[in-house]
């Protein structure tokens, strides 16, 4: 954390070591591998409830994400109340329809086409909670003057990444959104000015009859995301 006051480098000792043997390492890599080939983008939600423990434990988890200077420049809107999901929907549907309608260009809304999306967004309703991930553009001292912040959206992005795993590790199913611009969810949630919106992601259980597309299955093989130099 970041602090008026001179903090000078301290080095401690490594506080937690994972000792595991080569083929304990490709036990582990190959259990994760295989628990998140089982997570699923979901936009078809079941009325059961999620407790609020849960997401904060998940947060709690993607706020231990690595970020520069570890200023740790995020903050997360976890919303279960109704009313508030219902203005959050209706405010993303507006902006969804005006990007349906043109606003995206033919060569964006083709490339859509295989994930079955359109400007309804019911699942901003029905799931048990949306969280709103905003990335702090500067900090600010308890007397208002504020400090820059550094990396802010590789920073943001990587604390998303460890909630999507957390999310997917408590049994959970998420949804990544994106209305563009997203700029009303500051004056819906009372954020202030410094913090952009980068995320909405709604979490809960699958409905029974849930389907996903059936091309999100497909993913590039490893030689094409991998480039190894030995």
């Amino acid at each position: 954390m970041f602090s008026r006051d001179h903090i000078e480098y301290e080095a401690i000792d490594l506080p937690d070591r994972a000792e595991m043997s080569d083929d304990e390492m490709r036990a582990a890599s190959a259990a994760f591998h295989d628990l998140m080939t089982r997570r699923h983008t979901v936009r078809d939600y079941s009325d059961r409830p999620v407790p609020r423990e849960i997401i904060e434990t998940c947060i709690r988890t993607a706020g231990t994400a690595p970020s520069g200077a570890n200023h740790q420049p995020w903050h997360f809107v976890a919303i279960a109340d109704p009313a508030i999901k219902s203005r959050i929907r209706e405010a993303a549907e507006e902006e969804e329809r005006r990007f349906y309608d043109g606003g995206a260009g033919d060569e964006w809304l083709r490339a859509l086409e295989p994930i079955g999306t359109s400007a309804e967004k019911p699942h901003l309703e029905d799931a048990p909670w949306l969280i709103v991930i905003f990335a702090q553009r500067w900090g600010h001292f308890d007397d208002g003057t504020r400090f820059k912040n550094y990396y802010v959206p590789e920073s943001t992005g990587i604390a998303t990444g460890f909630l999507l795993a957390a999310l997917h590790h408590a049994g959970l199913v998420s949804l990544t959104h994106t209305p563009n611009p997203m700029k009303f969810l500051n004056g819906l949630l009372g954020r202030p000015d410094h913090e952009k919106p980068i995320m909405i992601l709604a979490v809960g259980h699958p409905r029974d009859d849930a389907k996903v597309p059936k091309v999100a299955k497909i993913k590039k093989p490893l030689d094409d995301i991998l480039t190894v130099a030995e």
